[in-house]
Order: structure tokens, then C-alpha cells, then sequence
């Protein structure tokens, strides 16, 4: 039988012979024995890219963030929603950022210029939508009927969906007074103005009115009139971490990422 006192071991031994019962205890000391310890955690360390994308992928780009580091556990993604042009802004002035996707291809001719960015490559497309209030009050069935609205939102002149937004209302001959606008920040801004009421109708990306799904009507824009989005990503020049970016880069590229895409509306590149 093995007992301890004070850290020492000691072994008792019965022996029986006959009708005498002999004890001996054996005084044994044990150096440097102790309880295992549970093996320390190793942590991971994860490097922090930085991702500026267009705030029409907020909602994809997020779950396509989830699936990335599942696959890259040493890898840890940091969005920064914008408009595209504020982003653009935001690299040329030095900001922070591994990874630019933007909503056009033309957004990064300004930062080519200055050798801020690698080329781009189209990860997906879109198209633009009419989206009117839930119950369409005014009822509103196409872009030539935006003259019954008291107030349309559209993006912000400078950014795509508001250039691509000008180019539809040219193409059907329609000129809307600035009084009657309101202007979003970016997609997701104009898009929120008819959904909480402020404004009866908007031209926003396929991609958002999808997403907004019960709080407002959408209204198809043909093919014909349409524009075809193309969306750019490229990784920034200058960044820390650019292996890791280019990983990002071409998980988004590849089939994983365009799956994640595509279940948010996206059309493949």
C-alpha cells in the first residue's frame, strides 16, 4: 500500500506466514514527482488583414469572411464597409488596407496611377433595381414613373450605383429635379431612405434590394436599360501582409468564394 506524508512515499508491505503477521515498512522517497500538468494551449497567432470593399458587399462579404478563416485559421479579416470612392479616399491618403474591392473597374484607375494597388480583377457582377415602398402607394411600375414620387433617393453622384443610377434615367429619356432627390453616402444609405419611409422609390443594386427582401417592392429594370456592374478586387501595394491578402484575393476568385457570392445575388464574373 503506498501512502505520503510531507511529499514522502512510503510502501508498506504485509507478508503472512502461518499464524504471525510480519509488517515492514519500507520508507521510500520519491524526488521530483508530482501530478502531470495539462499541456499548455498553444495559441495561434493570427495576422489582421484589412479588407475595403464597397458597401453593396457588406452582407456577402461578411459570411465570405467566415468561410476564409475556416479555411486560413492563421488569418483573421477586418472589413471597412464604404462607398467605393470614399475607400479610394481612404487608400490615397495612407489609410490602413491590404485589400480593395470596389463596385467598378474605374475606381482604381486612380490609384494605378500612383502605383497604390495590383491590377484589378472582376470577382462578380450586378445590375440595378426600382424599389418602392412595401405597399407601392403610388404604384409605381417603372423608371418613367418616378415623376409621381415627391422624393427619390439615389446615390451620391461619385460613387458607382449613382453614376449607374444617371446612366438608366438617361437612357429612358428622364430628368428628375435635385429638389426631389435625396442623396445617399452609398448603396446601403439609399437603399435604407425607402425602406424606413423617407423616400417613395430609389434605384439601388439587384444585389441590396434582394437583401432588403419584405420592406420593399421591387420593380425590374430590363436588360435593355440596364447596367452591368462589374466588380473589381485587387490587393493594395505597400501592405505587410501581402501574401495574405493575395490569398484572400484569389479565395474570393475561387469557387468557394463565388458560392458564397452567388447565394447573395451576385452574378459571376
Amino acid at each position: 500500500m503506498w501512502s505520503r506524508t510531507d511529499g514522502v512515499y512510503s510502501l508498506t508491505v504485509t507478508i503472512l506466514a502461518r499464524l504471525r503477521s510480519l509488517l515492514v515498512v519500507i520508507p521510500l522517497l520519491v524526488v521530483g514527482v508530482s501530478t502531470p500538468a495539462h499541456a499548455e494551449r498553444v495559441a495561434v497567432k493570427r495576422t489582421v488583414i484589412t479588407v475595403s470593399a464597397a458597401a453593396s458587399l457588406s452582407k456577402a462579404y461578411t459570411e465570405l469572411g467566415k468561410q476564409f478563416e475556416k479555411v486560413n485559421p492563421s488569418i483573421k479579416v477586418r472589413f471597412n464597409f464604404a462607398s467605393t470612392s470614399s475607400l479610394v479616399s481612404q487608400i490615397q491618403s495612407g489609410a490602413p488596407s491590404d485589400v480593395f474591392a470596389a463596385a467598378d473597374l474605374s475606381s482604381f484607375d486612380k490609384l494605378l496611377a500612383r502605383n497604390l494597388v495590383k491590377s484589378p480583377k472582376v470577382f462578380a457582377r450586378n445590375s440595378m433595381q426600382l424599389v418602392v415602398k412595401s405597399s407601392n402607394p403610388l404604384g409605381i411600375s417603372s423608371i418613367t414613373d418616378l415623376a409621381k414620387a415627391s422624393v427619390v433617393s439615389l446615390c451620391a453622384k461619385t460613387v458607382p450605383c449613382g453614376v449607374y443610377a444617371t446612366t438608366i434615367l438617361s437612357r429612358y429619356g428622364v430628368t428628375l429635379s435635385e429638389s426631389k432627390i435625396t442623396r445617399g453616402v452609398d448603396a446601403t444609405a439609399t437603399l435604407n431612405a425607402v425602406s424606413t419611409g423617407d423616400a417613395d422609390a430609389a434605384i439601388v443594386y439587384a444585389t441590396d434590394a434582394l437583401s432588403a427582401k419584405k420592406s420593399i417592392s421591387v420593380i425590374t429594370i430590363p436588360a435593355s436599360k440596364n447596367v452591368k456592374a462589374m466588380y473589381g478586387i485587387g490587393a493594395v501595394r505597400g501592405s505587410k501582409n501581402s501574401k495574405q491578402a493575395e490569398t484572400f484575393v484569389q479565395f474570393v476568385l475561387s469557387p468557394a468564394g463565388q458560392k458564397v457570392l452567388t447565394s447573395f445575388g451576385f452574378l459571376a464574373p
